[in-house]
C-alpha cells in the first residue's frame, strides 16, 4: 500500500536537501535525519542501496519502514524525514524499522519539535 503522495518526499532536490542541511536522528542500519518544519504533515522519504541487497530485499525493507512511518505519523510534528538503509538493515525486520522511528521521534520531541539541536550547524552532523 502506498503513502499518499502529500506524505512522501519525491522529487530529488527534497532528498538532497534534507541530506544537506539536516540533523541525524538515529544511526545504526538505519540512518534517520531531519530536515526542518514542512507546513502540514510529516513526510518521509526512504533510500535503500543496491549494496544493501537485492531488489527484493530492499523491497522489503522500504515496506517495513514505510509501515512503521505509518503507524508512527500522527505522533510526529511535521518534519520531512529522509531514511537511509544500511548494509545490516535487512536484518532489522519491521520491529527495527519501528525501533529506528520511534528513536527519531522522541529525539525530535526531545529537542523541541523540528529544528536541529541547540548549538548544532545542521549538516555538520554526518
Amino acid at each position: 500500500m502506498k503513502l499518499p503522495k502529500a506524505a512522501r518526499l519525491r522529487r530529488r532536490r527534497e532528498f538532497l536537501a534534507v541530506q544537506d542541511r539536516g540533523a541525524r536522528l538515529c544511526s545504526g542500519e538505519l540512518l534517520v535525519l531531519h530536515g526542518g518544519a514542512v507546513a502540514e504533515r510529516p513526510r518521509i522519504g526512504i533510500t535503500v542501496s543496491s549494496k544493501v541487497a537485492n531488489a527484493v530485499g530492499r523491497n522489503r525493507v522500504k515496506r517495513w519502514v514505510r509501515e512503521a512511518f505509518r503507524e508512527i505519523q500522527a505522533e510526529l510534528p511535521p518534519v520531512n524525514l529522509v531514511v537511509i538503509a544500511r548494509s545490516g538493515a535487512l536484518g532489522l525486520g519491521l520491529a527495527g524499522a519501528r525501533r529506528a522511528l520511534a528513536v527519531a521521534r522522541d529525539e525530535l520531541k526531545r529537542r523541541g519539535q523540528g529544528g536541529p539541536a541547540p548549538g548544532t550547524t545542521p549538516g555538520m552532523e554526518r
